[in-house]
């Protein structure tokens, strides 16, 4: 059965919940969830309550530094961040800037990418998208293409503030639909000096056109009719209404790419309890500006910074990394991990490229 067919048959069995879902997007996105707990304590003062527990879904590391920070971005919406730093350090240091995937925590995926480079001899650090995790914003479990967009040029004002950092030497890597969001964010951002986007997603194109670009303009103008109106009673309630949990009944018929969502999100494997994807849900108008605004329509403009993008083989969402490599401006490089599915590079620290991501940053952050 060819992508697109399994895909097509995805959407006819989802559970009920789930179809409403795809319904509300046009999409069936994947990546969408849900809602993580909110964590602030009144978010109207951007007071955020911060554990000081490790509650990652990883593993601690001896050789690195751990330390729990916020920032605020350029619209006042206080973000939390795990900033990670190599034990004996000495000097100034390269930083990279971590998120993603979309839907996730820093307690996830980010994390783990954030702290391994740290490992390797970088301060990184990975942060909360606004409005979910323990970052502020209000109301929860809202994503926006433009704000979160500046979340990752938030964390690059903060860590080029750190007295341990050299600020000329600041990279950043956008895991899944934030791996287009640091696209986006590095082709305005002329500071960072190079670019990872891994198992990416572009949010912007699955919302507004569907998987493999299969959603007609009949039922786009659709789904933006329903959206619109669902602003309507919004407003009336004065709170937003929210997408069915995401990841409730995934069963064995199921097709491949969403057992492996379920896999890492539903499981100890990577289940987070202030993660969207982890059983929780994102509001029915999130989709509005992402259907509305494409997001690397000047991704040619990362030139002449280096941008590498690293995909699994066998991942539903290839095309997206596909599509923004042949878009994107030398130098740039696509990595396709032999086997490997979209799921695998959040996490399977055999099959992630991490020689391949110190080498590349060794390099052009010189």
């Amino acid at each position: 059965m060819n992508e697109q067919n399994e895909i097509g048959n995805a959407v006819e069995g989802f559970d009920a919940g789930r179809r409403n879902l795809l319904k509300m997007t046009s999409v069936g996105v994947a990546a969408m969830g849900a809602a993580s707990l909110m964590t602030t304590a009144n978010a109207e003062a951007q007071t955020l309550t911060m554990t000081q527990d490790w509650d990652k879904v990883f593993p601690k590391s001896d050789n690195v530094d751990h330390e729990k920070v916020s920032f605020k971005n350029r619209y006042g919406i206080t973000l939390a961040a795990d900033l990670y730093l190599p034990k004996n350090r000495n000097g100034a240091l390269p930083a990279i800037v971590v998120s993603g995937p979309f839907g996730a925590v820093k307690e996830q995926s980010s994390g783990l990418y954030a702290q391994t480079m740290a490992e390797r001899g970088f301060i990184a650090i990975a942060f909360d998208p606004s409005y979910t995790g323990e970052s502020g914003g209000e109301p929860r479990n809202i994503a926006s293409p433009d704000i979160n967009t500046e979340d990752f040029s938030a964390a690059v004002d903060f860590i080029g503030l750190r007295p341990e950092v050299d600020r000329e030497r600041i990279g950043v890597i956008g895991v899944c639909g934030w791996g287009g969001m640091a696209l986006n964010a590095v082709a305005s951002d002329k500071r960072v000096k190079a670019v990872v986007a891994s198992t990416m997603y572009d949010m912007t194109r699955v919302m507004s056109k569907g998987y493999n670009d299969s959603v007609t303009l009949e039922q786009r103008t659709q789904t933006l009719e329903t959206l619109s109106r669902q602003r309507w009673e919004d407003a009336k309630n004065g709170t937003p209404a929210y997408q069915p949990a995401y990841n409730a009944s995934v069963t064995a018929d199921s097709p491949q790419f969403m057992i492996d969502y379920h896999d890492y999100y539903s499981t100890p494997r990577g289940y987070h309890k202030r993660a969207v994807n982890s059983g929780n849900a994102w509001s029915q108008t999130t989709p509005l500006s992402f259907m509305n605004m494409p997001i690397l329509t000047y991704i040619a403009e990362i030139s002449p910074r280096p941008v590498l993008f690293i995909h699994g083989e066998k991942a539903h969402s290839l095309y997206f990394a596909q599509t923004a490599y042949a878009n994107a401006a030398e130098p740039k490089e696509l990595l396709v991990i032999p086997g490997a599915s979209h799921v695998d590079l959040y996490d399977k620290v055999d099959i992630i490229p991490f020689d391949k991501l110190q080498s590349f940053f060794e390099q052009h952050l010189a």
